[in-house]
């Protein structure tokens, strides 16, 4: 590691960033200077703006990973180079709001069943029925799981926020199971080290290894990821007639905004709304012949 990725590490370490937040913020940094050949003391202007193109243009990323990557880069330029005006030479992308994708509860029946094994079988059922974020599954331990109380504890989740969530006696009874076979120690999900089970948490790519086979099996030809999983939860629960607020506290979500969006996915909610066409008085549509249909019309 360069002196100044050092710098960017002990800056985002000071400011008690995620440990993953600090490892993607080098990798984007480093990968800057990889792909432009810059100097990161010299940075210019017009290179921060190529490499802005390149991103939207070339590798075509998504934008919510672009932003992501101009993240990185303002706080390096910021916080390491003492620069102030990086902001008009990386300005965020336009943000499109897109509805996620949901399950019905058959799909994510057949998503469960279609797992390749126990591990997989088990990570799924985990990551639907407490609603978890991909990473929140990976840092799972097994003291987390409070059989006592029914509940199911995630420590530290996004923005360093604890909660507890309801652990459901299906969950508990499949965990108890998985648990007789798997033996972890630490981690609930153990990952590898050199192809053997190590006590260390798995990569969230073993996680989206997990759906994707699932969903293939299962035939879903939805676009099924980890957090369609969660996405589905937190909907079914709206359905089931849970309000909004609880549902906040079970995701773990800081703001309220970020859960209303599951208003416009509930079928409960969406039904309620009146059809205006429904209203009116339509009387049907007179029965015409088909030979008055394939009948060619009069020429002028």
């Amino acid at each position: 590691m360069t002196k100044l990725l050092q710098c960017l590490r002990d800056e985002l370490v000071r400011r008690d960033y995620a440990g993953s937040t600090i490892r993607s913020y080098i990798q984007i940094v480093d990968a800057f200077r990889q792909q432009t050949g810059a100097r990161l003391d010299r940075i210019t202007p017009d290179q921060l703006r190529r490499y802005h193109l390149f991103l939207l243009e070339q590798r075509r990323l998504a934008i919510g990973t672009v932003v992501t990557q101009i993240c990185a880069l303002r706080f390096f330029c910021r916080y390491v180079l003492k620069r102030r005006d990086v902001r008009e030479d990386l300005p965020y992308p336009k943000e499109r709001h897109r509805l996620p994708i949901v399950l019905s509860p058959d799909e994510v029946q057949r998503l469960i069943a279609g797992a390749k094994n126990l591990y997989h079988r088990t990570l799924l059922l985990t990551l639907y029925g407490a609603g978890l974020r991909r990473s929140e599954a990976c840092q799972l331990k097994v003291r987390d799981i409070d059989s006592q109380r029914m509940v199911l504890r995630i420590e530290q989740g996004k923005g360093g926020r604890d909660r507890e969530i309801p652990l459901s006696p299906t969950l508990l009874a499949a965990l108890r199971e998985y648990y007789r076979w798997m033996r972890p120690r630490t981690y609930l999900f153990p990952g590898t080290r050199n192809g053997w089970r190590a006590d260390t948490p798995i990569t969230t790519k073993v996680i989206w290894e997990a759906v994707h086979l699932a969903a293939r099996k299962a035939g879903i030809d939805k676009r099924v990821t980890p957090h369609t999983l969660r996405h589905s939860y937190a909907t079914h629960l709206l359905e089931a007639g849970t309000d909004i607020r609880t549902i906040q506290l079970l995701l773990g979500h800081a703001d309220l905004t970020h859960t209303t969006v599951y208003l416009h996915l509930s079928r409960r909610h969406l039904h309620a709304a009146p059809i205006p066409l429904d209203q009116l008085p339509v009387t049907p549509s007179p029965v015409v012949p088909r030979s008055r249909l394939l009948r060619k019309p009069p020429q002028s």
